[in-house]
């Protein structure tokens, strides 16, 4: 299969992962797939988001926890997965909520073809106007104001990895 294939029947068979192993992913995998999110285009080329990765169990189980409360649940909303992938853009960049967007479209798509599963939830716009929001940012050393497009979280399934569902009717149209 060519690459131009390889990469088509990625983008084709990507699926949301809502059940992980606690195994954690390994840093050069983690490190590849932040690295696919940083070439995200982005308006202008401004490169508005970053990315802030979440390994250390304590934050990552506080972040949820924050999570769940703003989505009024007790559960975890990142679904065990050991990985928490954040992404965030300058609010005084006009494109900034779509360069956060591709960034995480990249993540995920990186994700699988590294045999990684994903999920993007959201929330991280909401988590990151809290006040604890504000001081996890600010014990990092960030500065500016960001605003939270959301979070990529990843890990090993637990589940058997889902078929791509069919596509709906009249999703594109063309003018010739």
């Amino acid at each position: 299969m060519s690459t131009t294939q390889d990469l088509l029947k990625i983008i084709q068979t990507r699926k949301s992962i809502k059940s992980y192993k606690p195994d954690m992913v390994p840093k050069e995998i983690i490190d590849q797939i932040v690295m696919a999110g940083t070439y995200a285009p982005t308006g202008m080329n401004r490169q508005s988001p970053i990315i802030i990765a979440v390994t250390n169990k304590e934050m990552r189980d506080r972040l949820s926890k924050l999570n769940a409360s703003i989505m009024g649940s007790d559960k975890d909303p990142f679904y065990g997965a050991p990985v928490v992938l954040i992404v965030l853009a300058d609010k005084n960049i006009p494109t900034h909520v779509y360069d956060g967007s591709l960034v995480m479209e990249n993540l995920m798509l990186a994700a699988h073809a590294l045999g990684i599963g994903s999920c993007w939830i959201h929330r991280a716009k909401e988590e990151f106007e809290l006040p604890e929001g504000k001081e996890i940012l600010k014990s990092l050393g960030i500065e500016g104001e960001y605003e939270g497009i959301g979070h990529c979280i990843l890990g090993y399934p637990a589940v058997e990895y889902p078929e791509p569902t069919a596509r709906k009717e009249n999703w594109v149209y063309y003018i010739e």
